[in-house]
């Protein structure tokens, strides 16, 4: 089952709802930063979360980014997303590694910890970016993401994350779904589908029995007039090119930069994103201070 995100509505447009497979994108991203199995559950949430954010921009100029951190080992999570449900993300520190919590699944909570904030920033291109910030209500994501879009963006919602680690550390199955009510939605359509999600088995089980995103959102929405509106892939694909690199070493400040040379040192420098390394050698470096 490839990769898919979808935008749908439900019961006359009173249902907004992004559902997405990002199994590949997940198993991409937990390979480049070498994962553990709690690394990978807790990353792979951040980015679906991401990417389904993403496709909620109202324009390809936006960007959006997530930040996680309460103080767990796991020392934060950051996602940045685009509006074409392209993600890139990392992970303090990806061999974070706790036992099973007390259901028996991966402790992401405990790796996240709940001493901190979760943050989202909407870049509109305008001179100040948008900062939403809740405080972390549990580490498990989902549940932190639901509580702020209620909170900040007054929007009752449901999330749903989930990620599937084989014992050899792949990805077997990941994705979720955000589930939003519009103003003016009955609270009987509410409870309803809140009742719903308690039934239905995890989204990492539905999509592990071969089910479409399509086919899940129809499971969900059973009678309730599911409208797709949008399909897009979502991707673990990063921006950062040897420019930006560059421009990141400049503003470390003349001085530094000096003593680098003087020093006769080339100096590595990694995106925290992707991992790429870009190397300056010593003439590069005298070249940027010349420029400067």
């Amino acid at each position: 089952m490839s990769d898919k995100l979808i935008r749908a509505t439900a019961q006359d447009g009173n249902i907004r709802i992004f559902g997405a497979i990002t199994t590949d994108l997940v198993n991409k991203a937990v390979k480049i930063h070498n994962c553990t199995a709690t690394a990978a559950a807790a990353l792979g949430r951040m980015l679906t979360a991401g990417s389904l954010m993403g496709a909620m921009l109202k324009s390809e100029n936006e960007t959006l980014t997530i930040q996680i951190a309460g103080g767990g080992e796991a020392k934060g999570v950051i996602v940045t997303a685009y509006s074409n449900g392209k993600v890139k993300g990392y992970i303090g520190n990806p061999e974070v590694d706790l036992p099973a919590n007390s259901k028996g699944k991966l402790d992401v909570g405990g790796a996240i910890g709940i001493n901190g904030n979760l943050l989202v920033i909407r870049d509109m291109g305008l001179k100040e970016p948008y900062v939403g910030q809740v405080p972390i209500t549990t580490g498990e994501i989902g549940d932190d993401l639901a509580y702020y879009f209620t909170v900040s963006e007054q929007t009752p919602s449901a999330v749903g994350l989930g990620v599937l680690v084989e014992k050899d550390l792949s990805i077997k199955a990941a994705g979720g779904f955000i589930i939003q009510m519009m103003p003016g939605a009955s609270e009987l359509i509410a409870d309803l589908i809140t009742y719903r999600l308690q039934e239905i088995p995890s989204i990492t089980e539905l999509i592990q029995r071969g089910m479409s995103i399509e086919e899940i959102l129809e499971y969900i929405f059973e009678d309730m007039g599911l409208n797709i509106l949008e399909s897009m892939e979502p991707k673990f694909q990063c921006d950062c090119s040897r420019e930006r690199v560059e421009k990141a070493l400049i503003s470390i400040g003349r001085k530094d930069l000096e003593e680098i040379y003087k020093e006769g040192k080339e100096e590595e420098l990694k995106c925290h994103f992707c991992n790429k390394s870009y190397i300056f050698t010593n003439s590069e470096i005298g070249k940027l201070l010349e420029e400067l």
